[in-house]
């Protein structure tokens, strides 16, 4: 459904952020792109959802293909007219907006008002506690209310592809495994998710397939399962050696630094 093909992205005519990247996505899949701060994971993205613009960063190369369409060549309200709608790390609601009115918001490129009901329903039976909060102020909601409700203002406009930065950013775990929970079931109901997530543990547990992001490039890519037993993989990004014990990334980035300057 997804396909990016050697994609190449400049920010302020300078800077080279992702450096060759290609990767995708198939129906009805998660896919999840992991990688350390600065891998260029976010920056991805961006350039799906179009945005790129409006952060003085450009597409210079490289094709992004969505159900045969090239969304590189986009404006980022077309990009949503196409099926895919990005939710941004961070919570970004409408703070002075109640909760319905968000979702509403997000429905703008409905023509119909039927289709916004069931949108709005749709959006509730996925998140009851957004039913029991639709007239508050969505500025006094809590963080994970917020990131349900971003989550539910994005599926307002009926995507095929959500893409998904970050969404376990400062939760509570309880919070958290309940959102992953949403994330699955949209698999189960037909919709691509495309995830980025420092959670690596949580990450593989749900997705299909997975790639791994280095300094702009992928290093590493496979069936989340085989992942999950890839050495490198753990010891990296899930913090276990060999031995099933946990290591912390600082120490295992030494030891790597170390073992390349002695050969």
């Amino acid at each position: 459904m997804l396909a990016i093909n050697n994609l190449e992205v400049v920010y302020d005519n300078v800077v080279l952020v992702l450096k060759g990247v290609s990767l995708s996505a198939k129906q009805k899949t998660i896919t999840t792109l992991l990688g350390a701060n600065g891998a260029g994971k976010t920056t991805t993205l961006k350039a799906i959802s179009g945005i790129l613009h409006a952060e003085r960063g450009q597409v210079t190369r490289g094709t992004i293909e969505f159900d045969g369409m090239r969304l590189d060549r986009l404006a980022p309200h077309e990009v949503v007219r196409c099926g895919v709608t990005q939710v941004f790390e961070g919570r970004r609601v409408f703070e002075n907006l109640t909760v319905e009115e968000n979702l509403i918001a997000g429905g703008h490129l409905q023509r119909d008002r039927t289709a916004i009901r069931k949108g709005l329903d749709h959006a509730y039976r996925l998140f009851p506690r957004l039913h029991e909060r639709r007239l508050q102020v969505s500025g006094y909601l809590s963080g994970g209310e917020q990131q349900m409700l971003v989550i539910g203002r994005a599926l307002m406009s009926r995507p095929r592809l959500i893409l998904l930065d970050e969404p376990s950013l400062g939760l509570a775990p309880r919070i958290v495994d309940e959102i992953f929970h949403v994330i699955a079931r949209l698999r189960e109901e037909g919709m691509t998710v495309l995830l980025v997530e420092q959670n690596a543990t949580l990450a593989l547990e749900i997705a299909d397939y997975a790639y791994v992001m280095e300094n702009g490039r992928v290093v590493l890519d496979g069936p989340a399962d085989a992942l999950r037993q890839n050495s490198d993989v753990k010891e990296f990004y899930l913090g276990l050696n060999e031995l099933g014990a946990r290591k912390s990334y600082r120490e295992v980035k030494r030891y790597r630094r170390r073992k390349r300057w002695l050969t």
